[in-house]
């Protein structure tokens, strides 16, 4: 009897786990990130024209700190809706993480009309090279938060409030 009872009590706990929503992300952080894709030296091999921060290239941010990799574009709507959340995080956390944040299929002038008019400072950058199919977004915006070893941390397809309480957390958390 007592045997079934801690059977029962384990197959509740598992189910709670997987069935419940938020459940598993709280018990399970560290064997997601252990399984992430990791993106490769090759892939972040990838030019860049600063808008407002000086060219480079994409491998130049890998190694160093955490990664906040943003696709997004000025004809974007759900991109435009983000930008201030994503200009907060920018201000807060810029001496902690590198932010690349790529334009894509958009005009140099578009863009930098978009940065003044709305007093935006995060560096903004146009790719000048191909885009690695591992990074390539599929729908817009899209973003990454790669570790500094090129680990998927993140990926997020959907307008987020980066600045949000829940973002600073899991930040802080992949941070320490």
């Amino acid at each position: 009897m007592k045997k079934n009872f801690i059977y029962i009590l384990i197959l509740a706990a598992l189910g709670v786990i997987a069935f419940v929503p938020g459940v598993k992300e709280i018990f399970m952080p560290v064997a997601e990130i252990e399984q992430a894709v990791k993106v490769d030296l090759e892939d972040y091999d990838l030019e860049l024209e600063g808008l407002n921060t000086p060219d480079t290239n994409l491998k130049e941010f890998r190694g160093e700190k955490l990664l906040f990799l943003n696709f997004w574009g000025t004809w974007c709507a759900p991109c435009r809706e983000e930008w201030p959340t994503i200009e907060a995080l920018y201000k807060a956390r810029h001496k902690d993480m590198d932010f690349v944040l790529i334009a894509m299929l958009d005009e140099k002038e578009a863009v930098l009309k978009f940065m003044k008019d709305n007093g935006y400072t995060a560096p903004v950058y146009l790719a000048k090279s191909p885009v690695s199919g591992k990074i390539l977004p599929k729908v817009y915006p899209t973003t990454f938060i790669l570790d500094k070893n090129g680990r998927i941390l993140k990926k997020e397809t959907a307008t987020k409030d980066w600045n949000s309480p829940d973002s600073n957390a899991f930040l802080d958390e992949m941070l320490n």
